[in-house]
């Protein structure tokens, strides 16, 4: 099957991803409901959130250009002093967008 990418294809495109990604999360919402939820599902879940968080960081920070190293080691220091995610974010973007720039 092709998808155009020119006229209606990309808003085609878009629709069709954003089915998928509502079918998994409510899918998986369905599924959760069936799982009885005690401490040692609760401790995967919390578990697992950090996993995945390592597991897309750790490929920037080791093979990433300056501008993503440095948006993270930004990231985690304002993270580490504030406490707030959204700054933490936002002073990671900028740095980013500095390091590129100059």
């Amino acid at each position: 099957m092709s998808i155009e990418t020119v006229g209606f294809g990309p808003l085609i495109i878009i629709i069709i991803m954003a089915l998928v990604t509502l079918a998994t999360r409510w899918g998986g919402v369905w599924v959760m409901s069936f799982v009885p939820f005690n401490n040692r599902i609760k401790a995967f879940i919390q578990g697992m959130s950090g996993s995945v968080l390592v597991a897309i960081l750790a490929p920037v920070a080791l093979t990433g250009d300056k501008g993503a190293q440095m948006a993270l080691l930004t990231t985690a220091i304002v993270m580490l002093v504030f406490k707030r995610p959204l700054l933490a974010i936002a002073f990671g973007i900028g740095v980013s967008a500095l390091v590129r720039f100059c």
